[in-house]
């Protein structure tokens, strides 16, 4: 039986312009991912980025008040062109790490996201969605998403 997480999860999707493999690619190639990644206004420095699971991407969120923003994701489960899973923190072993889906539907020429994060606690989420806009971060960070995905298909 699967546990209930609704009171501490966030699920945000999308539709976004471009056939599921090559969004699949957005995510999963270093080269595609810095270049759209996070909400309005951020860019993203990769100190590694391994894709398989158990790899590791270590990266940097860099905000638009130039604020840094640490960030560590543990790849847990991938399916191509279709799923992708992660733990995410601050850092390896980070207390207040949360765990991410991201799934890939075909919807004929666009490919609908969906991502799925969900947190140890409600309170945990709470303060997310209030001190940082979990919600309308992960909203943008789509938005950027499928503009990339407008600009570079056939890549």
């Amino acid at each position: 039986m699967n546990e209930d997480v609704t009171d501490r999860e966030i699920v945000v999707s999308r539709l976004i312009e471009g056939p599921r493999p090559l969004v699949f690619d957005a995510y999963t190639e270093v080269r595609h991912v810095s270049k759209w990644w996070g909400p309005n206004g951020f860019t993203t420095t990769t100190r590694s980025f391994d894709f398989r699971p158990g790899g590791v991407w270590e990266f940097t969120m860099h905000g638009p008040d130039g604020t840094d923003y640490p960030n560590w994701i543990e790849f847990t489960e991938i399916s191509p062109p279709s799923l992708i899973a992660y733990r995410q923190g601050t850092r390896r072993g980070d207390p207040d790490e949360f765990t991410s889906t991201v799934e890939l539907v075909e919807r004929g020429e666009e490919t609908e996201v969906t991502i799925r994060t969900v947190f140890a606690t409600r309170e945990q989420r709470d303060e997310l969605v209030k001190s940082f806009g979990a919600i309308e971060g992960a909203e943008q960070t789509l938005d950027r998403l499928n503009v990339y995905m407008k600009r570079t298909e056939g890549e």
